[in-house]
């Protein structure tokens, strides 16, 4: 009866909203951007829109490539060549594919040079390398996590702590995986990738971009300055956050008595859209093309716009081993990790960070 009652409670959720300014000289913005490592899916939206400027549409078709590796051992991502190659030159990213972080075995390594593995117990032991029990294990650990600083092993190389890694993934458990993995470093074509790993199995993909124009969009009023809205002037940056929701995921907004699979209706006071262009980009996407594209959204108000605001969506994979920097996810019961900006024309900008149940707060 425990079991089905925590079914049925609605997953606890962490949503963290605030405001600054683009030209404020404390604004965390690209930090928070450049932290949040792992991306599956960037959408933006543009009020009174109906095609993107050519800067945009050049910005979203070049956000890949990326590529799936398939048994690669583990060994591979901890060699001096792949370090000194990938790690050490521009910004690497790499996470294990098609895993569930509370079940299976996961990796992920990070644009800093951190390699993070979270290991059930049994594969933990087997290693032999030091780690600490995962924060969202319940009373008995069954999950471990292994922090290795590729940075500082490439340093010392012949130093014990680097031989018994290597002896570890090579000799003692040797693990393989899928992994998707991207990198990108200016002036240096990212195909490298392809080639390094030509003995293994490996694949091209390039995110799949969608586009489409929104008719007569029911919209919330905004105030730049009013985070928490005004009692029938202005809307929340919590219900933007609920209509965000139902428009990506295409839900109607109007509450209809004949509708049965949403009762969602757009918070007031609200506004009619002539037009919205929406677009989605889902893939493999590192922190730095997303930064791109924040920069050129920001851009937008340069020249006088109808819209008063645009927003920029990111999604993190729900079965990374971490959200923000180095912070351990887990997935419980959603794996959400994401953040939203909401950029205004006067460089004013709204930003929101969620999480779920499993994860420290966003910082």
């Amino acid at each position: 009866m425990a079991t089905l009652r925590r079914l049925r409670e609605t997953p606890r959720h962490l949503l963290v909203c605030q405001k600054s300014n683009f030209g404020h000289e404390k604004s965390r913005h690209r930090h928070l951007v450049e932290t949040h490592y792992h991306n599956y899916r960037v959408s933006f939206l543009i009020p009174e829109c109906g095609i993107l400027s050519k800067e945009l549409k050049n910005l979203v078709m070049e956000t890949g490539p990326y590529y799936l590796v398939k048994n690669l051992p583990l060994h591979e991502l901890i060699s001096q060549e792949f370090i000194n190659t990938f790690v050490k030159k521009g910004s690497c990213c790499a996470l294990t594919y098609n895993t569930n972080i509370d079940e299976d075995n996961t990796v992920a390594l990070l644009p800093n040079g951190k390699l993070i593995l979270s290991l059930d117990k049994d594969t933990y032991e087997e290693t032999g390398l030091q780690g600490r029990p995962s924060r969202y294990s319940g009373r008995k650990i069954m999950k471990f996590i292994i922090s290795i600083d590729l940075m500082d092993l490439s340093f010392n190389l012949d130093s014990k702590k680097y031989e018994r890694i290597s002896w570890s993934f090579k000799e003692k458990k040797p693990l393989k995986f899928d992994f998707l993995l991207a990198w990108h470093h200016t002036g240096i074509q990212e195909s490298l990738l392809m080639s390094y790993f030509s003995s293994y199995q490996i694949q091209e993909h390039q995110p799949k971009v969608s586009l489409s124009t929104l008719s007569d969009l029911q919209c919330p009023v905004l105030q730049s300055g009013e985070l928490e809205g005004m009692p029938e002037v202005s809307c929340s940056a919590l219900e933007l956050f609920d209509w965000l929701g139902a428009v990506f995921s295409n839900a109607s907004l109007n509450n209809e008595p004949n509708n049965f699979i949403s009762t969602y209706c757009c918070p007031q006071p609200s506004t009619v859209l002539a037009k919205a262009y929406l677009c989605t980009i889902t893939g493999f996407i590192l922190p730095e093309k997303i930064c791109l594209l924040l920069e050129q959204l920001c851009h937008y108000f340069d020249e006088p716009k109808l819209a008063p605001w645009v927003t920029l969506s990111v999604q993190g994979f729900a079965d990374s081993p971490v959200s923000w920097r180095e912070n351990e996810h887990g997935f419980q019961k959603g794996g959400e990790h994401l953040y939203n900006f909401v950029i205004f024309n006067n460089q004013d900008y709204w930003l929101q960070m969620a999480v779920g149940g499993n994860d420290d707060c966003p910082p």
